[in-house]
């Protein structure tokens, strides 16, 4: 058994302003369980669409062929959702807190400028690599700040 002692630290105040907050947990908890084709619809439009998407699930339990398909049809870009439309309010804003396995090492804050150009420096050495669209590329990394770049 450990005797190490944990800090705890309160929420943040900037938590304050979540998009859901502990008071909308549960009710919102209730109706993806109870409703889910009308919660995720919802959700889903929430992002920028490149081809909206015409079904919200699409599910075949068939013996050997089992399939479940969120917005099948529907067409995205994560790095644009994820990146690219934070950056006229946010660019100087924490996009992500790295912590180190060492808690020597400090946070890094990467805010949604530096995420922008890691991952556009990324996109680039594919290309270099003559990775195109479409094609299937596999990279095993820790949890450390490239995996993000290389993802997005």
């Amino acid at each position: 058994m450990s005797t190490e002692i944990v800090e705890k630290h309160g929420i943040p105040a900037g938590f304050g302003s979540a998009h859901v907050g502990p008071e909308d947990y549960g009710r919102l908890y209730a109706e993806s369980m109870s409703d889910p084709e009308g919660f995720w619809g919802r959700e889903g439009r929430r992002l920028d669409w490149i081809e909206p998407y015409s079904k919200v699930k699409e599910t075949d339990f068939t013996f050997g062929k089992v399939s479940i398909k969120w917005y099948g049809d529907g067409v995205l870009n994560a790095c644009v959702n994820c990146v690219d439309r934070h950056l006229p309010a946010r660019a100087n804003q924490t996009a992500i807190i790295f912590e180190p396995d060492d808690p020597k090492d400090p946070a890094q804050h990467i805010t949604y400028a530096e995420l922008s150009d890691k991952v556009n420096r990324f996109a680039n050495v594919l290309l270099s690599q003559g990775v195109m669209r479409g094609d299937r590329v596999v990279i095993y990394l820790p949890m450390i700040p490239e995996a993000a770049y290389a993802m997005l």
